[in-house]
């Protein structure tokens, strides 16, 4: 699943399989699969996985195929935008944002989701990350900077639209390998703990090798990982 998603001829260009690769697929199982997209902030009063674990019963019930959870990630405070921040602006792709508890609850929640033969997907954020991730101070080769060297904000590529005001989050450079393989490694984190899939913020502004190369990794921890 991909989001702000502007199809054209150009995007929708076939790629020429390659020998060797495993070409994505349709599983039987998602074809009709009635996705469930949950806000854990604002899913119930307490805001946390365990009211989410509690109510997967419910959910089961209703007929939900699979939980896709929004960004579950720790929110940047640098920039942070409104108070309680947008949970897209990322401070570490591994850890578990506090409000909603501990990692060790996030494996309830899936193991439960699994137990009721629901998937598990995750809202992922490829294309930029929040002002306090480490790669910004380790690895500012890892970001898109301006002339004078300053690391920027995600940019329009529509110059016929306003400038995108995202100043809680700073762009990625897909031209860079090493930042590359950083990001896939991130996904490797979660599929090797169980997580089904993805659902990919602003896909389309990360480039297509990109996901090429991504998915024929993820494949190999496990070849049912639903993009």
């Amino acid at each position: 699943i991909t989001a702000c998603k502007n199809t054209t001829e150009e995007s929708m260009e076939q790629q020429i399989p390659v020998v060797g690769e495993i070409q994505p697929t349709h599983y039987e199982w998602s074809k009709n699969a009635v996705i469930y997209e949950v806000n854990t902030r604002q899913y119930s009063r307490d805001g946390n996985f365990d009211a989410v674990t509690a109510d997967l019963p419910r959910l089961n019930k209703m007929g939900i195929d699979i939980v896709w959870l929004m960004p579950l990630f720790p929110i940047s405070e640098k920039h942070r935008k409104e108070g309680l921040g947008s949970p897209y602006a990322v401070s570490d792709y591994r850890a578990i944002n506090p409000e909603f508890g501990t990692m060790v609850d996030f494996d309830e929640l899936l193991a439960k989701a699994h137990e009721l033969g629901m998937k598990v997907i995750l809202d992922w954020v490829p294309n930029h990350t929040g002002w306090d991730h480490a790669w910004l101070t380790e690895h500012p080769e890892y970001y898109t900077k301006d002339e004078a060297g300053n690391v920027i904000i995600p940019q329009n590529p529509n110059k016929d639209e306003a400038p995108w005001d995202w100043t809680d989050v700073a762009d990625l450079n897909y031209d860079n390998e090493d930042m590359r393989d950083s990001m896939i490694n991130m996904f490797k984190f979660w599929v090797e703990k169980g997580v089904d899939g993805f659902r990919c913020d602003v896909a389309h502004q990360v480039p297509t090798d990109f996901w090429r190369t991504c998915i024929q990794e993820l494949y190999k921890v496990n070849p049912s990982t639903y993009m």
